[in-house]
C-alpha cells in the first residue's frame, strides 16, 4: 500500500468508526458488532503507525466516543437537551483487546515500566451498560455526568437519582469532603425484556438490547420513567486525584462501606496465571448473571504505579480490557418460514429450537435469501451455530454438519408468494426473490401502510397492531382510506377508547401539514429513501411535474440513477397509484412545494453542521440551510463548508472544525449570508398573512 493509498483507506475507516460511534452512542442503535468496529479501529491504529505523518489530533483513535450530539434521540420520552458540565478528570476509554497474548503483553510492558517491584492487579468484569460519573458533596449525592466527550458530560442527575440502588445520602463515615465515582447504568435482563413487551403493546420499536436501552432510558424527560424502568447502578472506578487511598481495592472498599453499589465480582491477582484463570472462569459464569457483560478489565490496583504507567491520548496505560468474542450456541433448526416484506422481498427466517444467548431466549434468526441457505447448505433437523452480531440480532453462521440427522430435509424455497400465491421474481442482478403483486399481496399491503404512518413520513400514531386491525376489518386498503375513518369506526378495535380513537384522528388531521417531500417519501415508491424523496420534491416541486417526468428528466436529479429512474416511472405509470394520490390530494395532503420554500441558492453547493441552540429550533435552522440551497450535513469533515455555532455546541464539533481548519460561524453571521425573506420574522409574517386551518391539537 503506497502513501496514497493509505491515506485514502484512512480517510475512509475514520468516516466509518465516527458514523457507528455516532449510532452507538448517540442514537443507541448501533449497525456494527463490537468486533467488527474494533477490527476497523485496529486497522486503523496500524496503518497510522506507519503513516505517522497521517495521524491528525480528530482521528477516532485519538479521542473517546462521544454521547453529546443534537441527533434526534430514538426514544419518543427522550430529551433534546441536557445541561452540560466539564469532568473534572477525563473520562477515557480503555484499550481493548480480544487476544489472551495481548493481555500477556500487556503485563510484560507493566511488569518492565515499573521495574523491580512487587504490585498486583485488579480483575473486573467489564458490565455493558452506559458509562456514568457521580459527584458527592458532603455526603450528598451532588451531580451524575454521562461521559460525553470525556472533557465535557450530559449532566442527568435528577434521572440518576430515580436509580433504586444509587444512594442520595452516604452512609458511614471517612467519605471525602467531595470526590468522584465512575460506573455504568445497566438495564438487567428482567427490567429489559419487559420494557420491549411494553413498546410492542404500544405500537413503539423495541430496543435491540439492553445496552441500548439502558443507555436511550437515562435521557428521558420524565425522571419517574426513569425510575420505571428498572435500571441499576454499579461502580468499579475512583479517581486516584479525588480520594487518598493506596490501592485501587481500597478505594472501592472504603465507597462500598458508604453504601455505595459498588462491584463485589472483582478479584485481586498477582499474575498472568491468575488473570487467565479469572478470564476463563469468567468466560462461562457470565452467562447466569442478570446483566450484559461483554468482557473482563485488568487494572494496576496501586494507584502510585497507576499514575508511573500514565495515560496515552485517549486510554491509561495501567488498565486493558479483554473482550469475549460474541456468544456462539448450538440449537436445532426445527422449520423454516418465509416472510414477505412492504417492498415484496422474501426472506428465509429460521425456527429455532429455544436456546438462551446472551441473555435473551433466541427462537428465530434470518438467514437472508437462497444463495445464503445454499452457500451453508443448511437442512431442517440441522444443529447450527447462532451468534448474536454485536449482541443484537441472532445470525446463523453455520451447520455442524457432524450432527446431520439422516432425515433432515433440505429447504425448497418457494417458487410463489407465501402471502397472496403470486409467482415470485427475481432480476439477474439481486439476491433476494420479490412478490411483483406490490399493491394486492395483503403482507406488503399492510407495510406499506406501516410505512406511510412512520415518523420519518407522516407521522401518524399507530403501528403494526393498528395496522393488523384495521386491515382484517376491512376497513383500511390504501393510506387514502386512513382520511375517511370515523370514531365510531376506531372504537370497534380491540382496547381503544375515545381518548384513543381521537389521538389518532387528531394525529391524522395534523399529518396534513406535513411538507411534500415527506408524503412522498411516504408513498413508498421502491428504492426511495428519505434523502431521494427530497431531492425529487425540491428539483420537480409538485407531484403532476414528477409524474409527468421522463426517465432522462428523473437522470438529472442529483441522488437519482437508473434504478431509482425506472422504479419511478414504473410507480407513476400505474392507474391504481395514480388514484390513490388523487384521493390523498382530496383528503388534503401536500403534493407541492410551499411557496416559501428555496428562497434562494446562495448556500448551493454548501455543507453545513450545525451544534447548539439558537434563536429558532434546529429544525427550523436546518430547514433555513435547505430553502436557501444547502445540505446539512451531521458531522463535521474536511467537505464541511463551515460550522454554524449557536450557544452550548458540541465540543467535538468545534474541536475538530478547529483541527480541519473549517469555519465556524455563529447565528447573527449566518442569518446575514441568507436573504431576509427567508428569516424567521418574515416567516411569521407570511403565515400571518396566509393564515392556515388549524388542526385538532
Amino acid at each position: 500500500m503506497d502513501h496514497k493509498q493509505a491515506s485514502d483507506r484512512i480517510n475512509e475507516l475514520r468516516s466509518i468508526l465516527w458514523e457507528n460511534s455516532r449510532k452507538y452512542y448517540v442514537e443507541n442503535a448501533p449497525t456494527m458488532s463490537d468486533f467488527e468496529y474494533d477490527h476497523l479501529m485496529r486497522e486503523l491504529e496500524d496503518l497510522e503507525r506507519m503513516y505517522p505523518d497521517l495521524l491528525t489530533p480528530d482521528s477516532p483513535t485519538q479521542k473517546v466516543g462521544s454521547d453529546l450530539d443534537d441527533a434526534p434521540v430514538r426514544d419518543s420520552a427522550a430529551r433534546k437537551e441536557f445541561a452540560q458540565y466539564p469532568h473534572r478528570y477525563p473520562m477515557l476509554s480503555l484499550g481493548n483487546t480480544y487476544s489472551i497474548s495481548e493481555i500477556e503483553d500487556f503485563v510484560r510492558r507493566a511488569e518492565k515500566e515499573l521495574g523491580d517491584v512487587s504490585f498486583t492487579y485488579s480483575c473486573e468484569l467489564k458490565f455493558d451498560g452506559t458509562a456514568i460519573c457521580l459527584t458527592y458533596r458532603n455526603g450528598r449525592l451532588f451531580r451524575a455526568l454521562t461521559r460525553g466527550d470525556g472533557a465535557v458530560g450530559d449532566d442527568v442527575t435528577e434521572n440518576v437519582r430515580r436509580i433504586k440502588n444509587v444512594p442520595q445520602v452516604l452512609s458511614g463515615s471517612g467519605w471525602p469532603e467531595e470526590f468522584e465515582i465512575r460506573g455504568e447504568i445497566l438495564m438487567p435482563y428482567e427490567s429489559f425484556e419487559r420494557l420491549n413487551k411494553e413498546r410492542e403493546e404500544n405500537d413503539e420499536a423495541p430496543f435491540a438490547n439492553p445496552r441500548n436501552a439502558a443507555s436511550g432510558s437515562l435521557k428521558l424527560l420524565d425522571p419517574n420513567e426513569v425510575g420505571r424502568r428498572g435500571l441499576m447502578c454499579t461502580l468499579y472506578h475512583v479517581p486516584a486525584q479525588s480520594v487518598s487511598f493506596p490501592t485501587h481495592d481500597a478505594a472501592l472498599k472504603a465507597a462500598a462501606s458508604w453504601g455505595l453499589p459498588v462491584s463485589a465480582e472483582r478479584r485481586i491477582v498477582h499474575g498472568i496465571s491468575e488473570i487467565e484463570e479469572y478470564i476463563s472462569h469468567w468466560d462461562v459464569e457470565r452467562k447466569f448473571l442478570p446483566f450484559a457483560t461483554d468482557g473482563i478489565v485488568i487494572k494496576i490496583n496501586e494507584l502510585a504505579y497507576q499514575s508511573t504507567l500514565g495515560y496515552t491520548a485517549k486510554s491509561p496505560k495501567w488498565a486493558v480490557a479483554f473482550k469475549f468474542k460474541a456468544e456462539e450456541v448450538l440449537t436445532e433448526l426445527l422449520s423454516i418460514d418465509y416472510q414477505v416484506g412492504r417492498t415484496g422481498a422474501v426472506t428465509p427466517v429460521a425456527n429455532l429450537a429455544p436456546v438462551q444467548l446472551s441473555g435473551t431466549v433466541v427462537r428465530r434468526a434470518t438467514l437472508n435469501n437462497e444463495d445464503f441457505m445454499k452457500q451453508l447448505d443448511i437442512r431442517v433437523g440441522d444443529m447450527v451455530k447462532v451468534i448474536k452480531g454485536g449482541e443484537i440480532n441472532p445470525k446463523i453462521i453455520d451447520v455442524d454438519l457432524s450432527q446431520r440427522p439422516v432425515i433432515a430435509i433440505s429447504p425448497v424455497f418457494p417458487e410463489f408468494c407465501p402471502d397472496c400465491g403470486t409467482r415470485l421474481v427475481k432480476a439477474e442482478d439481486e439476491a433476494k426473490w420479490f412478490c411483483p403483486n406490490t399493491d394486492g399481496c395483503p403482507t406488503q399491503i399492510k407495510g406499506k401502510l406501516v410505512h406511510f404512518m412512520s415518523r420519518k413520513a407522516m407521522n401518524v400514531l399507530a403501528g403494526d397492531a393498528t395496522v393488523d386491525q384495521l386491515y382484517n376489518l376491512g376497513l383500511v386498503r390504501t393510506p387514502a382510506d386512513l382520511y375517511t375513518l370515523s370514531k365510531n369506526q376506531l372504537m370497534v378495535l380491540d382496547g381503544w377508547k375515545e381518548r384513543s380513537a381521537q389521538r389518532f384522528l387528531d394525529s391524522l388531521a395534523e399529518s396534513r401539514s406535513v411538507p411534500f417531500e415527506r408524503v412522498l417519501h411516504a408513498l413508498g415508491i421502491r428504492f426511495v429513501g428519505e434523502t431521494t424523496a427530497k431531492s425529487m420534491a425540491k428539483h420537480f416541486r409538485d407531484i403532476d411535474s414528477l409524474a409527468s417526468a421522463t426517465r432522462e428528466q428523473l437522470l438529472e436529479v442529483e441522488d437519482i440513477g437508473d434504478v431509482i429512474a425506472d422504479s419511478v416511472v414504473a410507480y407513476f405509470s400505474d392507474p391504481k397509484h395514480q388514484e390513490m394520490i388523487a384521493s390523498l390530494r382530496n383528503a388534503g395532503l401536500k403534493f407541492s412545494m410551499d411557496v416559501t420554500e428555496d428562497v434562494s441558492d446562495v448556500l448551493a453547493g454548501m455543507t453545513i453542521v450545525i451544534s447548539g441552540n439558537f434563536s429558532i429550533s434546529r429544525d427550523e435552522m436546518k430547514h433555513l440551510v435547505e430553502i436557501n440551497g444547502g445540505k446539512n450535513g451531521s458531522s463535521v469533515s474536511g467537505k464541511t463548508s463551515f460550522l454554524l455555532a449557536g450557544s452550548k455546541p458540541g465540543p467535538e464539533k468545534i474541536r475538530k472544525a478547529e483541527a480541519l481548519g473549517v469555519r465556524i460561524m455563529d447565528e447573527a453571521e449566518f442569518m446575514a449570508m441568507i436573504p431576509a425573506s427567508s428569516s424567521p420574522a418574515a416567516a411569521s409574517a407570511r403565515v400571518e398573512d396566509d393564515p392556515v386551518e388549524p388542526t385538532l391539537f
